[in-house]
């Protein structure tokens, strides 16, 4: 039986291990609180406190990592050297970053080969953590594939929830473009790409349709039948320093290579069948 670790338990690692037939799977998430534990364990999984980890699990065959570094990355810290031991005895491993290592582009496009030149803080420290998993590939043979996230969105996480309930702003900025990917198609990629790993290779997850955010902000206003949100010009909206930093970069990400290495077919192309999804799903 295969035995996947997630170091970190979020969104795209809950949408993954559902996908995961317990009959073939073992799968394991950690957690920084007991809280959290407890969370993962009502779903069925075996939970591991983070900071309580002494080594990673004798049997465990594929690793996801999707914590975001801090002063550095708190997985490598705890258990490079370790996972430098093991490199050889996995079967796949995924870190997962962002397409903020990109930097802004100007509303053109980038690919997973356009030269990484982040412009915030938090980008500066995902390429930081980028080089230091590839370095355990190159140098041990960790069997290593780096995702690179747009801007996720499913359930529980999107505009139609936010122009609901009234926090949604409609944000103007002019030549702004954003991509983005609803969390069903990242666990689609990450499962085609366990199907046939590649060791090295970068993807970026991203869907067929980068436009502008307030584009996106509309639409889910006509999908529940509500007025249309005013417009604000960025300069005047009320933002905090995380939401700023996101328009700080704007560009188009391709995914042709999901597309033609992996074969990958997006359940969700644009945000237009993805919020249409999901409002059909609302009981």
């Amino acid at each position: 039986m295969n035995h996947i670790l997630f170091f970190g338990f979020g969104f795209s690692a809950q949408a993954l291990s559902q996908r995961l037939d317990q009959n073939k799977w073992k799968i394991t998430g950690t957690s920084r609180s007991d809280e959290g534990v407890r969370a993962i364990q009502a779903q069925g999984y075996s939970g591991i406190r983070f900071d309580q980890m002494k080594s990673i699990p004798d049997d465990i065959t594929h690793i996801v990592s999707s914590v975001p570094p801090g002063e550095s990355d708190p997985v490598l810290y705890r258990f490079g050297y370790e996972l430098a031991q093991r490199a050889k005895g996995f079967t796949w491993v995924s870190y997962l970053s962002t397409t903020g290592v990109y930097g802004d582009h100007g509303g053109a496009w980038v690919d997973e080969t356009t030269p990484l030149a982040p412009n915030t803080s938090r980008g500066e420290k995902r390429v930081q953590a980028e080089a230091r998993w590839y370095q355990l590939f190159e140098q041990h043979g960790l069997p290593l594939q780096i995702l690179r996230l747009a801007g996720i969105y499913g359930p529980g996480r999107n505009q139609l929830l936010t122009v609901r309930n009234g926090t949604a702003q409609r944000i103007i900025k002019a030549d702004q473009v954003f991509s983005r990917i609803h969390v069903a198609d990242i666990a689609g990629i990450l499962l085609a790409s366990m199907q046939q790993p590649n060791p090295g290779r970068i993807y970026n997850g991203a869907d067929d349709f980068s436009c502008p955010p307030q584009d996106v902000v509309a639409y889910a206003a006509e999908l529940l039948g509500m007025p249309p949100l005013p417009g604000i010009p960025f300069e005047q909206a009320k933002l905090s320093a995380m939401a700023q930093s996101f328009y700080a970069d704007s560009k188009r990400v391709s995914n042709d290579r999901v597309k033609s290495e992996l074969g990958y077919q997006f359940i969700y192309p644009t945000y237009r069948e993805g919020l249409q999804a999901l409002l059909d799903a609302i009981p």
